[in-house]
C-alpha cells in the first residue's frame, strides 16, 4: 500500500526528524553517559531507563523516515460543492437520530474524539465526493450499515491545526 501524505504532513515529519536528531538524541546520549557513570550497570535502573528512552527516540526516527520513503503527495481536488479532504461536514445520522459534525482528514490525523475522521474509514469513504442533500449509506461491514443525510458542507484546507501526526 502506498503512503499518502499531504505537503503539511511531510513538513511536520521532516521537522520532527530534525528535532529528534538535533535536540532529543544528544540529550538522550548525555543522560545515558551520566547514568552509566553512576556505577554497577546490572543494578542501575536509571541507566536502563535512559537507554530505553534513547532506543525509543531512534525507533521513532526510523519510523518517520520509513513514512517518507516512497510517500505520495495527495491534495484535495474536490470542487466547492463536493465533499473532499479537510472539509467540515454536518450530517443527520438516521439511526441515532442526531446531527453530527466531522472533518475529513488523512489517516495520520484521525482523532475521533476531536471529530477528525479518516477519509479511509467507512464513513469517510462514503462521504467523499458527495454533496449537500445526499442520503448516503455507510457500510461498516457485511452485516451492518446505516444511512446519513448530508446537511451542510464547509470547505476546508490542509493545516497544521489538525494536530500532530501519529
Amino acid at each position: 500500500m502506498r503512503k499518502e501524505l499531504t505537503e503539511v504532513e511531510i513538513k511536520q515529519i521532516k521537522e520532527e526528524i530534525k528535532f529528534r536528531q538535533e535536540e532529543t538524541t544528544p540529550k538522550c546520549i548525555a543522560e545515558v553517559q551520566r547514568t552509566r557513570a553512576l556505577g554497577d550497570l546490572s543494578e542501575n535502573d536509571e541507566y536502563r531507563s535512559a537507554k530505553r528512552e534513547l532506543n525509543r527516540n531512534y525507533s521513532r526516527i526510523r519510523y518517520l523516515k520509513a513514512m517518507l520513503d516512497g510517500a505520495v503527495i495527495i491534495t484535495d481536488e474536490s470542487d466547492e460543492f463536493t465533499i473532499g479532504l479537510f472539509d467540515r461536514v454536518t450530517y443527520f445520522d438516521e439511526e441515532e437520530e442526531e446531527e453530527v459534525t466531522i472533518t475529513l482528514v488523512t489517516p495520520l490525523r484521525n482523532d475521533v474524539l476531536k471529530g477528525n475522521i479518516s477519509k479511509d474509514s467507512p464513513l469517510g469513504k462514503a462521504l467523499m465526493g458527495r454533496k449537500e442533500g445526499d442520503r448516503v449509506q455507510i457500510r461498516v461491514n457485511e452485516q451492518y450499515s446505516y444511512f446519513v443525510k448530508i446537511i451542510s458542507l464547509e470547505k476546508g484546507m490542509d493545516s497544521e491545526s489538525f494536530g500532530a501526526i501519529h
